[in-house]
């Protein structure tokens, strides 16, 4: 058995971090080929699996050569019942009927799951909440380090300003973005909501038109704009008379999510099942 697959260490005769094995779905999408690059220098993890749906023309290619770097040995594949198998690692960002598709086969075999796709309805987190009994599932829909110790401060600030500051939150993404707002504002919004002891259903506003008069005191604006190919910028303003407040967050690449779910499938490798989240991974929960 070598190190890499959990030996002992000729040098010092101590026991090995195991690695773990991952597959990665959506393989050939922008943020797939960024996992997988960044996968092929992330110690402890080991690609072991490529998804990409059926018919998709990337089906047989190399998963590390269709993300630019060195070739994997691993080919794009379809078959998702035979990627996902016991104790591996599912890591997806996709659309939500693929997702739960695949997170019904992690239940089912035994695997994990970190999961950064967002759009999921209402039903839909509710079986995943019901899947997590059986399986270790991370759901974020942020995977971003920084954008998760936002999460933290978002609470911390809301409840310090209190109601006599006007919230806004803004979002821009690019043009193929699918749903809107993004996952990130609207966990941004529910942080602050749950902060100020607000029902977010009743005071969100997603975006305003004609005469909508004063602004309510409680409300709390989301506004999304879908610009080129912006990664994901994120503004959340607290106004009063008087001053203005924002915390801002802007990803410069895709980099800062993959390796923000390369971290999370190694926190989740050896969890029990359960419903986790990055503020898990980073010791803020």
């Amino acid at each position: 058995m070598s190190v890499a697959d959990g030996g002992t260490s000729p040098s010092t005769g101590a026991a090995a971090t195991p690695t773990a094995q991952v597959v990665v779905a959506g393989a050939a999408g922008r943020m797939g080929n960024r996992i997988v690059a960044c996968l092929a220098e992330t110690p402890g993890l080991r690609l072991v699996a490529a998804l990409e749906a059926p018919g998709h023309p990337s089906l047989g290619a190399d998963a590390g050569e269709l993300a630019g770097v060195r070739k994997a040995g691993v080919a794009v594949g379809a078959d998702a019942a035979a990627a996902i198998t016991p104790d591996r690692v599912l890591i997806e960002f996709s659309v939500p009927e693929a997702s739960l598709d695949h997170l019904r086969l992690v239940a089912k075999s035994g695997a994990r799951a970190v999961i950064g796709t967002t759009g999921f309805s209402a039903a839909q987190r509710a079986e995943i909440g019901e899947l997590a009994r059986r399986a270790a599932i991370l759901l974020s829909p942020n995977m971003s380090v920084a954008t998760n110790v936002a999460f933290k401060l978002l609470a911390t600030m809301a409840k310090a300003l209190g109601d006599e500051y006007d919230v806004e939150i803004t979002e821009t993404h690019h043009r193929f973005k699918k749903d809107a707002p993004s996952g990130t504002a609207l966990r941004m919004a529910e942080v602050v909501a749950a902060a100020l002891g607000r029902d977010l259903d009743q005071v969100t506003v997603y975006g305003r038109q004609g005469l909508p008069g004063e602004r309510p005191k409680r409300e709390i604006g989301i506004l999304s704009l879908r610009s080129g190919d912006v990664v994901g910028e994120h503004t959340v303003s607290f106004g009063t008379l008087g001053e203005r407040l924002e915390l801002v967050h802007k990803a410069h690449n895709r980099d800062t999510y993959a390796r923000g779910a390369l971290r999370a499938a190694r926190f989740i490798a050896g969890r029990p099942p359960g419903l986790y989240s990055m503020a898990d991974v980073l010791g803020l929960a």
